[in-house]
């Protein structure tokens, strides 16, 4: 069933391919109104025009989520462009997977960068487009996208790991922060299982690459065997779970952690 997000205009963080692009569709497809933000311009601007071929309403605004004055005016232009805002998704996030033995320092740091600077840049911006006097105004809601691996511990994806347990906990601390000042947005995480898109297979030939895992079908099994459902996410599971939380349907859900995972983090 698909969400109504009729009069919804959703900025998305790395929308261009991957399950942005999947939560993008799942926007449109509910009736809503879709900004892909994305820092691969040509790839953002293509996705954008082909969403909006069937007549939807998708626009394309270049963002650097870890720059502060990018996301001012990338909120600006989407604000602009969609004649409001009432959602955004913080999705854009990186995975390097490393052995704590040989744990690169630099790729730590962008790893925390993107995914957790990321995100609380998104939450920023959204805050002050959304909140009373703020460009757009009239409240709205925030979902930020962690991972299964905020829940458990899995080998070689410590510092991936670290920073989407912070992307919940900075789930909860701006949730608190909006109540308590009026703003009238809410804020939730989802933590996805296992997609296999191309993060998800880069993960898997990543775990026999560092010795973890015989091979890349063994890395999957092991995911698999872990999760009760017996089976990996989809990037239509996830995105109808975020679908779901930008709407009304979900009015009264706030600060929660969504586990669209399978039981497996359970």
């Amino acid at each position: 069933m698909t969400s109504d997000l009729t009069g919804a205009r959703v900025l998305v963080t790395g929308g261009a391919g991957g399950l942005g692009l999947r939560t993008a569709r799942a926007i449109l497809a509910g009736g809503g109104a879709v900004a892909i933000a994305d820092i691969n311009e040509e790839a953002g601007a293509e996705a954008a025009a082909a969403l909006a071929q069937d007549g939807a309403t998708a626009v394309f605004v270049a963002l650097d989520v870890t720059d502060d004055a990018s996301w001012e005016r990338a909120s600006t232009e989407a604000v602009d462009a969609l004649g409001g805002l009432t959602g955004v998704v913080n999705n854009a996030g990186i995975e390097i997977s490393d052995l704590f033995v040989d744990l690169n320092p630099d790729s730590m740091r962008k790893i925390l960068e993107v995914n957790v600077l990321g995100t609380a840049l998104g939450i920023k911006h959204a805050f002050r487009a959304m909140r009373p006097g703020g460009s757009a105004g009239s409240g709205g809601v925030i979902v930020n996208i962690a991972s299964v691996a905020a829940t458990i511990a899995f080998p070689g994806i410590a510092a991936y790991s670290a920073s989407k347990s912070a992307v919940d906990r900075l789930t909860k601390v701006a949730a608190a922060e909006s109540g308590r000042l009026g703003y009238g947005v809410r804020v939730n995480t989802v933590c996805p299982g296992l997609v296999p898109n191309a993060m998800g297979a880069q993960l898997a030939v990543d775990m026999e690459r560092l010795g973890l895992f015989p091979s890349v079908d063994d890395a999957v099994g092991a995911v698999v065997s872990l999760t009760p459902l017996g089976r990996l996410a989809t990037e239509d599971d996830i995105a109808n779970g975020v679908a779901f939380l930008l709407s009304e349907d979900a009015a009264f859900i706030n600060g929660v952690t969504l586990s669209i995972d399978g039981a497996m983090g359970m």
